[in-house]
C-alpha cells in the first residue's frame, strides 16, 4: 500500500492518511461573514481527508479581502462554524481553521474600512466588490498600536475557532497577504523594528505565531508560507534570507506543521526548511503536474515531507481519497463555479460508483 495512506501524528492528531485538503477560498458565507448550512454540508462530504483546511477566514472586519467570505470575529460566525465542525466530526473527519488577514489585498466597498498594511504600498491589479472589479486603492500603515491590537485580533479569532469546535487553526502566512507583506522586499518599506533587515520583518509573523500558540497550544497551530511568491504584487528578492531565520525562530515552539507552497519556492529552500524544521512538513505543489497524483505524492514523502495538500482535487473530488486508493477516475474542477453561487459546483460533485 502507498505511504499516502498511512497514519501520521500532526499536532494532537492522528490523521488517517497523509491527503490534506487545501485552504479555497469559495465565496459562500452568508451576510455577515456566517457560515451556513451548505457550507458545512461542503465540508463534510470531504471528511475522509486526512485533514481539513477551511478557506481563509478574517480575524476581523478590516482584514476581509473578498465578497461572502467567513469570520471568525462576532458571536453568529462562531455559530455558523460550529455547524460545520460539528458536521465534519460526525463524519469523522478533522478540521483546522486558516486565519487570513488580506492586509492591502481589498477595498473600502467590501469592508467599511481601508484595507491596513505595513506600509502605504499599493496591490497592482483588483479585488471584486458588489459593483464590479475595482483597483485596490492605497492602504494605511499600520501604527505600533495597530500593530498590537492586530495580533490580539489573530488571538481572538484563534480562541473563537477552538469555542466553534476545531481541532486547530492554520495561520496564513502567504499568497500576498498581511503574513507575508511583512515578509516581502517591496509591500514592507517600514524603517522601525518591523521593517528593514530580516530580523525585523519576520518580527510581526513571528509575533503572531508565538501569540496564536500560547493562547490556545502550539499542538493546535499550523502556519502557511510561500517563500519566493509574488501572487498579489510582492517581491521576494531573497527567499532564504527572510524564511530561514523564520522558520528557525519559530521552531522551538513545537508547532503543529508548517505548510508550503512548494510550487512557489525554489527546490533548494524546500529542503532546506525541511531540515531546519524538526516538526510535521505539509507541502502543496498545486500549479505542477496533474489534478493529484500518488506518484508525485509519495515523491515528496521520499523527500521528507509528511502529508501533501491538494486543493481543486479535493474541491472536485469529494471521496479523493478513495478514487485514489482504487485508481477511480477523477472529476475535473469547474472553474466557473469557484467563487460564489449555489450549490452547483461546490456541492454536487459525484463520488465514484
Amino acid at each position: 500500500m502507498s505511504r499516502v495512506f498511512e497514519t501520521v501524528k500532526i499536532g494532537a492528531l492522528e490523521l488517517p492518511n497523509r491527503l490534506v485538503m487545501s485552504p479555497m477560498t469559495r465565496s459562500r458565507a452568508a451576510e455577515g461573514g456566517v457560515p451556513t448550512a451548505l457550507n458545512a454540508q461542503y465540508y463534510a462530504q470531504r471528511a475522509s481527508a486526512g485533514l481539513i483546511i477551511t478557506e481563509g477566514t478574517q480575524p476581523s472586519a478590516v482584514s476581509q479581502g473578498y465578497l461572502s467570505t467567513p469570520g471568525l470575529h462576532t458571536a453568529e460566525q462562531v455559530d455558523g462554524w460550529r455547524l460545520v465542525t460539528d458536521a465534519v466530526h460526525r463524519e469523522g473527519g478533522r478540521i483546522f481553521a486558516q486565519i487570513m488577514h488580506a492586509g492591502r489585498i481589498g477595498h473600502p466597498d467590501i469592508t467599511g474600512h481601508n484595507p491596513k498594511a505595513p506600509s502605504r504600498v499599493r496591490a497592482a491589479g483588483s479585488t471584486y466588490t458588489a459593483e464590479g472589479p475595482k483597483d485596490h486603492g492605497v492602504p494605511d500603515e499600520l501604527t505600533i498600536e495597530e500593530i498590537g491590537r492586530t495580533v490580539e485580533d489573530f488571538v481572538a479569532a484563534a480562541r473563537n475557532a477552538v469555542a466553534a469546535g476545531f481541532d486547530g487553526v492554520e495561520l496564513h502566512g502567504a499568497n500576498g497577504y498581511l503574513l507575508q507583506q511583512f515578509l516581502s522586499d517591496n509591500a514592507n518599506l517600514r524603517t522601525d523594528s518591523y521593517g528593514g533587515s530580516p530580523d525585523n520583518r519576520i518580527r510581526f509573523v513571528v509575533e503572531v505565531v508565538t501569540a496564536v500558540a500560547g493562547a490556545i497550544g502550539a499542538e493546535r497551530t499550523g502556519l502557511r508560507l510561500s517563500p519566493g511568491n509574488t501572487y498579489n504584487d510582492l517581491v521576494e528578492s531573497d527567499p532564504a534570507a527572510v524564511y530561514l531565520p523564520l522558520v528557525r525562530a519559530l521552531e522551538p515552539l513545537g508547532l503543529a506543521y508548517l505548510h508550503l507552497n512548494a510550487a512557489a519556492t525554489e527546490p533548494a529552500l524546500v529542503d532546506a526548511i525541511r531540515a531546519a524544521f524538526s516538526g510535521p512538513l505539509l507541502v502543496n505543489s498545486y500549479a505542477t503536474g496533474p489534478l493529484a497524483d500518488l506518484d508525485a505524492a509519495e515523491a515528496w514523502l521520499e523527500r521528507g515531507v509528511d502529508a501533501v495538500v491538494y486543493g481543486r482535487a479535493f474541491l472536485a473530488n469529494p471521496d479523493l481519497v478513495e478514487r485514489l486508493r482504487t485508481g477511480a477516475e477523477l472529476n475535473a474542477p469547474d472553474e466557473s463555479s469557484f467563487y460564489g453561487g449555489t450549490h452547483v459546483g461546490y456541492t454536487d460533485y459525484p463520488k465514484a460508483a
